[in-house]
């Protein structure tokens, strides 16, 4: 996109009050309800369900959900602001908030039937429910229609077996979005999209991952094993799963893209606010050019992330293509992500690398960025394919 069609495209990237408004609200909640207890969950690897029950109250489970389904109703600005808030703090609870929005609830939103909706978007919505979306498997990461789960038409049921791996919220999760394969391995259009609850005979979880970063948002294998699911809970048609995933994820892109943002200011925060205080040689270290220029890329590289990502949420919130915008997004604030927290470590220099003070996290968490929800590597694919049509 050059000047002339942003020009043209009229973007008006000034916050609104009700953006404002919302960011302060998450803000003041990450502060009072996470932050206290955010290395008691990280070194525990604690997943915190009560804290999403009261996003839920608030309302930041179900950003995107119409209010008819109990949802805010918002929009992808809106959306981007509660993540950055969250990740900000703890990029743990910011993940498993996207996950949430992004993934399983927005795949039932976007492509469930009226039925569907009304049955699982309220409790998903007031996160009553948790979700969870199993798309990725241990033998087919990148490779997705690869994927070995299958999904037999039995009578007025699908008989799924196999099994899904890194699935956020995977044990606590009430219901899940299951991509299954019900034609030929390596076939797009035999792969399709079931909505599979909690306590089915058959379903059940394996272990919880023992993760590096992102230790408070829980990341399991997914097991199916002769599991009887109704065929009514089918989203779309047979076949529509992968060019439904695919879809989900442009979305997904944006919230993970959200997520860097704001673990990549938290970690320049605060490195920002120690280079004020740190003195050596008599004077701050941020009047060293050493620093100060480190706080000057970082700076740079974060405004033209957030630039990215308002471009992708503004093409969606017009219902229009954006898979190329949100792969650029997600691939640069991803990568941006991790270069302010390692360059955050840096600054603090030996405290950084003590858990006394935040930047040690946010550089453990950052590098689930440039891995979930496709992978840097896959990112560039889908910018090529797009730029070289």
């Amino acid at each position: 996109m050059n000047l002339n069609d942003t020009v043209a495209a009229g973007y008006n990237f000034t916050e609104s009050e009700n953006q404002t408004m919302i960011a302060q609200m998450v803000k003041d909640f990450a502060q009072k309800n996470i932050k206290p207890h955010l290395m008691e969950w990280d070194e525990a690897q604690i997943f915190p369900i009560e804290i999403f029950k009261q996003l839920g109250e608030l309302g930041l489970m179900g950003v995107l959900v119409p209010e008819e389904y109990g949802g805010s109703g918002l929009g992808y600005f809106e959306y981007v602001k509660v993540i950055e808030e969250i990740a900000k703090v703890c990029g743990a609870i910011g993940l498993s908030v996207a996950a949430h929005n992004s993934l399983c609830t927005n795949h039932i939103l976007t492509f469930g039937n009226e039925e569907q909706k009304r049955k699982w978007l309220p409790k998903l919505a007031t996160a009553e429910w948790i979700g969870a979306w199993g798309l990725t498997e241990a033998n087919t990461g990148s490779d997705a229609m690869g994927m070995n789960t299958t999904a037999v038409l039995d009578g007025d049921h699908y008989l799924v077996n196999g099994a899904k791996n890194w699935i956020t919220h995977g044990k606590s999760g009430n219901v899940a979005v299951v991509m299954v394969r019900t034609g030929e391995k390596g076939d797009s259009k035999g792969i399709s999209a079931l909505v599979i609850e909690k306590g089915t005979p058959g379903f059940t979880h394996g272990k919880k991952e023992n993760k590096l970063g992102m230790r408070a948002s829980e990341t399991t294998e997914l097991i199916f094993d002769n599991v009887r699911v109704p065929k009514e809970n089918l989203l779309g048609s047979v076949g529509d799963g992968f060019k439904q995933a695919m879809k989900i994820l442009d979305g997904g892109r944006i919230s993970i893209a959200a997520l860097s943002l704001g673990i990549a200011k938290g970690a320049y925060e605060a490195a920002l606010a120690y280079a004020k205080e740190r003195h050596q040689f008599g004077q701050p270290i941020a009047n060293f050019q050493g620093i100060s220029f480190k706080l000057a890329v970082l700076a740079t590289e974060i405004e033209a992330a957030e630039l990215l990502i308002y471009q992708a949420s503004d093409l969606k919130n017009r219902g229009m293509k954006m898979t190329k915008e949100s792969a650029m997004a997600k691939y640069f604030a991803s990568e941006v992500c991790v270069r302010a927290a390692t360059e955050a470590i840096q600054i603090f220099g030996g405290y950084g690398y003590t858990k006394d003070f935040p930047v040690e996290k946010f550089y453990r968490d950052a590098k689930l960025c440039t891995i979930g929800e496709g992978t840097s590597e896959i990112q560039k694919i889908v910018i090529a394919r797009e730029i070289l049509k």
